[in-house]
């Protein structure tokens, strides 16, 4: 670890007296991959993979043992942490149940139960009972029981000579095995996953329990504080938290929702620290990150930045600009797009931070220098030829993937995500192949739900701005959309004139909408082949699932192959290296350290924030930056209470541990496994990290444990809960 802070200390020296050395940088860096060290501290690792990484966490000051951060025999902290409802992660910090996680995690949840008379959303939620504590149909979490290496099992049989179905047969067949000789309990479930590309097998038992409730959330001006313009920057002041709790049935088991369940006895839950965090203290990450992409080639990652990632830019600016001129000048407008342009948005920024990121951190010319290290190491073994051939045909590969991949984004963005004509096309596209299967008793049965679906888009939209956004995405499908993929239809048509064809559709007109779902089943075929907006949209729709889709996975499938051997050459070069494989939305432990970044030339951000920045960044009536009365009012009187630090209270931190999407709500502990805060977000210019690690740049965010304390006691008046959790037992 001394080694890996040096080469952060270096690498800052370098960068502030020698801005141009960007190939000293590199060499400096992979001289410390081929000795293991740089590419050990810079991943998301599989939690039973102890030996590979647990002696950098103690390197890095932990207090633990490996066994209490996972152990399959015995309780640990790793039966602490769930999988939230599919897509996010959540902690337990309670010995009944309670869970802790994001509140944009739960925001669908406390949404659902808001009313005009109980409006959590504007207002908060705290459940002051038991009996009060609010069910959410579909809403599950999973936990993760144990991990198996099951890579030799699963490959058994496979050789290299085998096409690539023939090859997924066998494993499928090794799998179906492996799932019958795990000997589980009749509540849990087997998950086999591959990593690194198939050239190794994990598999997960997994307990999934489906009666979670609404406990607690704060007020959306604490909870989402800052919204659509802090996202992804730094400095935060989010309060962005929600609790949950888990119930079972009277035997501790996954049940179904009843009245007559009870809270849930976990195995293991996080004991919350209110002694806060300092710069360097270590800090670790549990979660189920999404997806990451950290073995691609060089030449890969350039492309990406350089040719796709321009293109969804430029589409989303053009639909943003779209809604902006009309959000300005018109308030109605503005409220009924604000969460489809914040949607919007959100990867738009994302991808440019991608981009900022992979030029500032160097990351192509320490990728290609890998390459040419790993190129060599292999040469030892005589396997150099063998490498440079696999590279040579991944090159290749995606460049005759790129028409396809830009023609599938450009579709994706400006005929669906960003157009919502083609969005209620689509509906209506899917109403018709359920026609074809089941004829005029699937049209008596799904009509009405295709109402219900049109109207609500009818309601939540514009006419004026949906047709500017239909006549700028129009323009292009047909400005960017590669030669060959565009229907004719499209093609031999001027923008006006799509335009015009479109005007009198069922698509753009909500009365014909109504008119035509209440006809019979002959009459609402019949309008289908007559109504010009919907001929062509169908074409389009027809173009994708029939072309452009299937060549992109074929495509893509043949990549994955070539992938594989791509990334296992790597680890044969470097034998002595421990690697960990990239996110796949399996659980993962990443460690790091509380500390500040510089942006850019002449700017350092403290790795923290307060009270103070909420109370500078208020705009009274703002959707993003208001606040509470009370808490304007708890800070006028200074009322902190326990909480209070240096005259404020902290309320964000950064770290260097390696998150991405699915992290959201990821419990984070500190060196003597206490909960000290709730991961929920990156930094602008870390976002690259999905593709490339820089530690001197990428950072987390995370709400410290006491700002959500605070909110709780001062705000939420949740004594209930506080008692519940009793962060006074595990004060430093």
């Amino acid at each position: 670890m001394i080694i890996f802070e040096i080469f952060l200390i270096l690498k800052k020296m370098m960068r502030k007296f020698f801005p141009m050395i960007k190939k000293t940088t590199a060499i400096f860096v992979f001289w410390l991959l081929g000795t293991g060290v740089y590419a050990q501290q810079i991943r998301m690792w599989v939690p039973s993979d102890t030996k590979d990484y647990y002696y950098l966490i103690q390197e890095s000051g932990a207090k633990m043992q490996a066994s209490d951060l996972y152990d399959p025999q015995k309780a640990s902290l790793n039966d602490a942490v769930v999988q939230f409802n599919g897509g996010c992660t959540a902690g337990l910090i309670s010995d009944k149940g309670l869970l802790l996680t994001n509140h944009h995690c739960g925001y669908g949840a406390i949404q659902s139960h808001s009313t005009l008379e109980h409006n959590y959303v504007k207002d908060g939620f705290w459940a002051q009972r038991l009996e009060d504590e609010l069910p959410n149909p579909g809403m599950y979490v999973t936990f993760v029981r144990a991990i198996y290496d099951v890579t030799g099992k699963a490959l058994r049989g496979v050789t290299d000579d085998m096409d690539e179905a023939s090859r997924q047969s066998q494993i499928d067949k090794n799998i179906n095995k492996i799932k019958r000789d795990i000997s589980i309990k009749p509540w849990q479930e087997i998950l086999v996953k591959p990593a690194f590309y198939g050239n190794k097998y994990y598999a997960y038992v997994t307990e999934t329990y489906k009666d979670v409730r609404l406990v607690g959330a704060p007020p959306s001006s604490i909870g989402k504080f800052g919204a659509d313009t802090d996202n992804w920057m730094w400095p935060r002041h989010s309060g962005d938290f929600s609790l949950f709790r888990i119930y079972a049935d009277r035997n501790n088991r996954p049940a179904e929702y009843s009245k007559d369940n009870v809270p849930y006895r976990p195995k293991k839950f996080f004991q919350v620290s209110t002694g806060g965090v300092a710069p360097r203290d270590l800090i670790i990450v549990y979660g189920f990150p999404g997806r990451t992409r950290e073995y691609l080639p060089a030449f890969r990652v350039r492309q990406i930045t350089e040719r796709i990632n321009p293109v969804r830019i430029g589409i989303r600016e053009k639909a943003l600009k779209v809604m902006e001129g009309f959000m300005r000048t018109n308030d109605t407008i503005k409220l009924k797009y604000t969460a489809q342009y914040a949607r919007i948005a959100n990867y738009w920024k994302k991808w440019k931070g991608e981009n900022l990121g992979i030029r500032r951190s160097a990351a192509l010319a320490n990728k290609e220098y890998w390459e040419q290290l790993t190129e060599k190491e292999l040469a030892k073994q005589d396997k150099a030829d063998e490498y440079r051939e696999v590279k040579t045909e991944l090159e290749n590969a995606f460049r005759d993937l790129e028409p396809v991949e830009i023609a599938r984004n450009v579709f994706v963005e400006a005929g669906y995500l960003n157009n919502p004509w083609m969005q209620r096309a689509f509906d209506v596209y899917e109403f018709e192949r359920n026609l074809q299967k089941g004829g005029a008793g699937a049209f008596s049965e799904g009509k009405e739900k295709l109402r219900s679906r049109l109207e609500t888009s009818f309601q939540k939209g514009d006419r004026r701005v949906n047709k500017a956004l239909f006549v700028a995405m129009t323009g292009v499908l047909k400005s960017e959309m590669p030669e060959g993929y565009l229907p004719a239809i499209w093609a031999n048509n001027s923008v006006d004139d799509i335009a015009k064809k479109w005007d009198g559709s069922f698509l753009t007109d909500e009365s014909k909408v109504k008119s035509l779902l209440k006809g019979d089943f002959g009459s609402f075929e019949k309008a289908l082949k007559n109504d010009s907006g919907y001929k062509m949209a169908r074409a389009l729709i027809v173009s994708f699932y029939g072309k452009i889709n299937p060549q992109y996975h074929q495509q893509m499938t043949q990549i994955q192959t070539m992938m594989r051997k791509f990334v296992r050459l790597q680890m044969q070069a470097f034998p002595r290296m421990h690697f960990a494989p990239d996110a796949n939305g399996t659980l993962r432990i990443s460690f790091g350290r509380v500390e500040g970044y510089e942006p850019r030339d002449g700017v350092y951000y403290e790795p923290y924030s307060t009270l103070d920045g909420v109370i500078e960044k208020y705009i009274p009536g703002d959707y993003e930056f208001d606040l509470p009365q009370e808490l304007l009012d708890i800070y006028q009187r200074k009322d902190f209470g326990k909480w209070e630090v240096n005259g404020t209270v902290p309320v964000n931190f950064l770290g260097t541990a390696h998150t991405t999407g699915g992290n959201s709500g990821s419990p984070v502990i500190n060196a003597r496994g206490e909960l000290v805060g709730l991961n929920f977000d990156r930094v602008w210019e870390g976002t690259m990290s999905d593709l490339y690690y820089d530690p001197a740049i990428c950072r987390n965010i995370m709400v410290d444990m006491r700002y959500i304390l605070f909110i709780m006691d001062k705000l939420g008046h949740a004594q209930r809960l506080l008692d519940e959790i009793n962060p006074e037992n595990h004060q430093q």
